[in-house]
């Protein structure tokens, strides 16, 4: 045993004997996409480096091992520092780097490098995040939407999901692309008419960076009011195959990159879950499997040509575990199986998005023509106490959305004028069969409908950028109009004219004021587009209208460092024309953080809101071993109760604080963690008299929420600390990650809505109110969670 524990000690600590590698690449000019020679390449942080030949390839060949940036400089040019790419003794990364001339003197090697990018377009509300941040941030998981969460203005709910929530907006606001690709559904088992989910589609295997806008969006991206995530996926290495195994709590997957022929390369990824088997092992309740896959292709068709296609796709299966309870002796694990079994549907999901991206450079434009296609397929069945008996039906539950959508896209520079234009066209298809039985305080409700829709979409878009008094300041102004053929008023553009300015203003060298005000519009969701009465009209036809929201941010910038950015901003957000339940009296803006369907329902366009408040960022980039990120957000998040009150919303968090943090340590140890505060969400208490009716918790199965109060009550603020622990080895043939992620370190307790349940007799029959019989006698189940949740995996590439 003793000597078994000595060679695991030497095993973690050795230090390896292959200690560099070797990088390639090639580097070329932004306009012309000509090969550049004679330029000084060297890796970040060390003495490493070579030139390029001439042909613009260079070849270093004493590379650190584990993830380095590479510098690129030459006269009359800006200097490049790139992302991080990982070097091990077999795999050998191949690095494209686009220089970009100087508007300084041609006889200057311009030297002062910076790991932030800023554009005129978006100045400010706008963060990025590298590989190293994403792929080893503690308590992530290794998914993009978790560590999204560590940024200012994110919120984030205690527990599983991964809703994202932007500056006080609904998680139905955001809006998701890949390489310039819309991807609609972003989440295994996602929301429909929302965006959260329990576990994120996107594989971090493939992701080179996220780029986070907050607000300023360009006028190129549209249908978001509150936020747009931008992944840029690697690209498969040109000259061999590359192989990456990873084995996690939750899933298994493979990544394969490399060449397809003299100039096309393709990454691509598979990844199965296998939460079914942990999940009836460890006596859950629910048994999801969920499956994903991801690809990119790009081919060179010439210097000034370029062509990929991505693809990504999952299939998602919610079963029941019905004898979960058996053997179980603990009466509150019981009753809150019980409660689960009895709430919860069966449920299969199934989408993909695919696309195709055509660049073609020109020395002073390049053009894109963008196509691709979406389709997500819903289905949900439930039957009161999961008989499967057709009497005791309460939900059958069946949509698909087919969108196919084109793009264009201009850029040009004239005269230190930088112009973006273009147009899209979509065709999109909905279909809905849904018979559902809910229940509220007012009593129960029946309905029954199919639906198919289809939509005709259009939009044109222009931005004009500039700088002024030698780059101190920078100006951009950008228009958009949107329109569809839903009816009249959609379909006149000028009802959804949305323009957007921003500017920055260089203070002094490491200073900068930033300011941005914009209008932008969101198509309300397709179950709200789509819905039909009984009678089989669609009752929503007449007065929906295009979510309106109006942004206005203002903020100061400083950076001491190239590595470092300190950042303070205050925001505030209108909304108007927000879906607003006739049935329930609320608006639809406050729901979007639990699984089933938001928006199949009448509404009207009448809702209206706000969310102000302020930010402070401090982030290090990776760079000497060392990174980090602070935020903290204090933000309020308003919405018109059914007296037209500004009321507290569900987002309404007030406090939001993260401190992420990670370190390289020697023999190739890294260590992170992260610490989040959340501010209790508001909630609303239960209709105790309602909940207890018989017809409708016979329908409803869970309590039944007073509206008339809505939001009135609120959680407790919860924290959470996340650590993780990483350990590489790199052999001559392959290299192995190890690490160990604990989520909830402290066990802190999370507490949320109790659970409305009947009391049961000996017979296991529900127990009448003994004053009303009408009524079942109902219990409160606390529901909360405070477990220290320990996680590993491997990351194994060769």
């Amino acid at each position: 045993m003793k000597k078994a524990l000595v060679i695991t000690l030497l095993f973690y600590t050795i230090v390896p004997l292959f200690s560099q590698g070797v990088i390639k690449g090639k580097v070329i000019d932004s306009k012309t996409r000509e090969a550049l020679p004679f330029v000084s390449v060297i890796i970040v942080d060390t003495k490493a480096g070579a030139s390029t030949d001439d042909t613009g390839n260079f070849t270093i060949t004493n590379t650190p091992l584990g993830y380095v940036k590479l510098q690129a400089s030459f006269i009359g040019y800006e200097t490049v520092i790139t992302d991080d790419y990982l070097v091990t003794n077999e795999k050998v990364p191949y690095v494209t780097i686009v220089l970009f001339e100087s508007t300084a003197k041609l006889d200057e090697v311009i030297v002062q490098t910076r790991l932030f990018k800023k554009s005129i377009v978006s100045p400010l509300s706008k963060q990025n995040l590298g590989i190293v941040e994403i792929e080893k941030n503690p308590g992530g998981n290794r998914d993009i939407l978790k560590v999204i969460q560590s940024l200012p203005g994110v919120a984030s709910n205690p527990g599983f999901r991964n809703d994202i929530i932007i500056r006080g907006g609904s998680t139905s606001e955001n809006k998701f692309y890949l390489d310039g690709i819309e991807v609609p559904v972003i989440n295994h088992f996602q929301t429909q008419g929302a965006s959260g989910g329990p576990v994120g589609i996107i594989n971090t295997d493939l992701i080179r960076n996220v780029d986070f806008f907050s607000s300023a969006f360009p006028s190129n991206r549209g249908n978001a009011l509150s936020s747009v995530v931008e992944f840029t996926q690697k690209k498969g290495n040109p000259t061999r195959l590359n192989t990456r195994a990873t084995l996690g709590t939750s899933d298994a997957g493979i990544t394969l990159d490399g060449p397809l022929g003299k100039n096309t390369t393709f990454i691509a990824s598979a990844r199965q879950s296998y939460l079914q088997f942990l999940f009836k092992l460890i006596k859950l309740p629910f048994l999801p499997t969920y499956n994903d896959f991801q690809i990119n292709i790009n081919s060179n068709l010439s210097t000034n040509n370029q062509i990929s296609f991505i693809a990504v796709g999952a299939i998602d299966q919610f079963k029941l575990n019905e004898s979960v309870n058996d053997g179980v002796t603990d009466a509150e694990t019981i009753k809150r199986n019980r409660y689960i079994l009895n709430n919860i549907p069966v449920q299969e999901q199934w989408n993909y998005t695919v696309g195709v991206n055509f660049k073609h450079f020109a020395e002073n434009s390049n053009q894109q023509y963008v196509f691709s296609r979406n389709v997500w397929n819903n289905t949900s069945t439930k039957y009161f106490m999961n008989t499967n008996n057709p009497s005791d039906l309460l939900l059958d539950y069946t949509s698909k959305e087919i969108e196919n959508k084109f793009r264009f896209e201009n850029n040009t520079s004239v005269n230190d004028y930088t112009i973006n234009f273009g147009l899209g066209l979509e065709q999109a298809t909905y279909t809905n069969s849904t018979f559902k039985k809910d229940a509220n305080s007012q009593g129960t409700n029946t309905t029954d409908f199919s639906s198919a829709l289809e939509l005709f979409k259009y939009a044109i878009f222009g931005q004009v950028s500039k700088n002024y008094f030698n780059s101190k300041l920078g100006v951009s102004l950008g228009v958009r109009l949107d329109g569809n053929n839903y009816n009249r008023s959609m379909k006149n553009i000028f009802n959804q004219f949305s323009p957007r300015f921003s500017a920055s203003y260089k203070l002094a060298e490491k200073w900068s004021l930033n300011t941005s005000l914009g209008t932008y519009y969101q198509l309300p969701t397709y179950t709200v587009l789509g819905f039909r009465n009984n009678a089989n009209t669609l009752v929503n036809q007449s007065n929906v209208k295009y979510i309106k929201a109006k942004h206005l941010v203002s903020g100061v910038e400083y950076r001491p460092t190239t590595s470092t950015k300190i950042t303070f901003e205050g925001f505030y957000k209108s909304y108007k024309n927000y879906p607003f339940s006739i049935r329930n009296q609320i608006s639809l803006a406050n729901l979007g953080a639990d699984f089933g369907v938001i928006g199949n329902e009448a509404i009207t366009s009448t809702s209206k809101g706000r969310a102000y408040g302020v930010e402070m960022l401090v982030q290090k980039k990776s760079f000497a071993g060392l990174y980090g990120i602070l935020s903290y957000t204090f933000v309020r998040s308003e919405f018109q109760n059914q007296l037209n009150q500004f009321i507290p919303s569900s987002w309404d968090n007030k406090h939001l604080l993260t401190v992420t943090t990670g370190k390289k340590l020697g023999k190739n140890w890294e260590i992170g963690s992260k610490f989040r505060l959340v501010g209790g969400q508001p909630y609303t208490p239960y209709d105790a008299a309602a909940s207890a009716k018989k017809a409708n918790y016979d329908v409803a199965n869970k309590g039944i929420l007073d509206y008339s109060k809505l939001n009135s009550e609120r959680f407790d603020t919860y924290t959470q600390l996340d650590v993780r622990v990483d350990k590489t080895w790199y052999w001559k043939k392959f290299s192995l990650n190890f690490y160990i992620d604990v989520q909830n370190l402290t066990a802190s307790k999370s507490t949320s809505q109790s659970l409305l349940l009947p009391i049961l007799d000996s017979n296991g029959n529900r127990v009448d109110d003994p004053n009303d019989a009408s009524k079942y006698q109902l219990e409160e189940i606390e529901n909360s969670s405070g477990n220290v949740l320990p996680g590993f995996g491997f990351i194994l590439d060769f």
